[in-house]
């Protein structure tokens, strides 16, 4: 599977690859697992599974929830969509540790979501 996302995400990513604490070491290396994860799927996701979930709080798009095996006081989360007859997914939010965040993150995270799934569709089509 190909993996796309938004300008967004581009800022995340600089910022944690910039962050040379082991804390934010530990935090890329889990990034990079579940990215690798989403590479090696062969197909959209048709049910839960341990490491990628259903967001339930979108509305507009169907969003999956990618997570990490457990590490203590770290959480990250990808919020990704597998655009329709597309082989690729597009990581629309990261949460940069959702464990000090609680659940406050999954909240608004449809409707931010949403927004940026509109956005990368904008910029794909300006590519």
């Amino acid at each position: 599977m190909r993996i796309d996302w938004p300008r967004e995400f581009d800022d995340q990513l600089d910022r944690l690859e910039a962050d040379a604490t082991p804390r934010g070491q530990r935090r890329l290396e889990l990034l990079t697992f579940m990215l690798k994860r989403l590479a090696d799927l062969d197909a959209v996701p048709v049910q839960d599974t341990a490491m990628i979930k259903r967001v339930r709080q979108s509305k507009q798009h169907v969003v999956w929830r990618v997570s990490h095996p457990y590490v203590e006081g770290i959480a990250l989360r990808l919020i990704c969509w597998f655009p329709p007859g597309a082989d690729r997914v597009v990581v629309t939010l990261f949460s940069g540790d959702k464990a000090s965040m609680g659940d406050v993150f999954y909240d608004s995270v449809g409707i931010r979501a949403d927004r940026l799934i509109d956005r990368w569709v904008d910029e794909a089509k300006e590519a």
